[in-house]
């Protein structure tokens, strides 16, 4: 399971927190531990600093925006809502794997 995130996973001071940071937390309060891939850069907004990780990210969802989780089945799921929702309906316990 890799899990593509911006800068990192650190808080910020910001109403709702970080959405890279939110992702995680959600994977690994569902028992999962994936791999943070940081692929830094900007992919959203009026300046974009677009990185071959933000290229990879592209290739695999279509976006340049993080986070983006990829689960060790293939399936991608982009949005820091949708990751956490995805982390929500699948327990690592459930799946035997983390």
């Amino acid at each position: 399971m890799k899990l593509f995130v911006c800068w990192g996973t650190f808080p910020v001071p910001i109403p709702g927190g970080h959405a890279c940071r939110n992702a995680d937390v959600a994977l690994r309060e569902a028992g999962w531990e994936p791999e943070v891939i940081r692929v830094r850069g900007h992919g959203v907004g009026p300046v974009k600093w677009i990185t071959d990780g933000r290229r990879e990210v592209e290739r695999l969802s279509g976006q340049q925006a993080v986070p983006v989780l990829v689960t060790d089945t293939g399936e991608v799921v982009s949005d820091s809502k949708a990751i956490i929702a995805w982390a929500a309906d699948n327990p690592a316990s459930a799946s035997g794997s983390t």
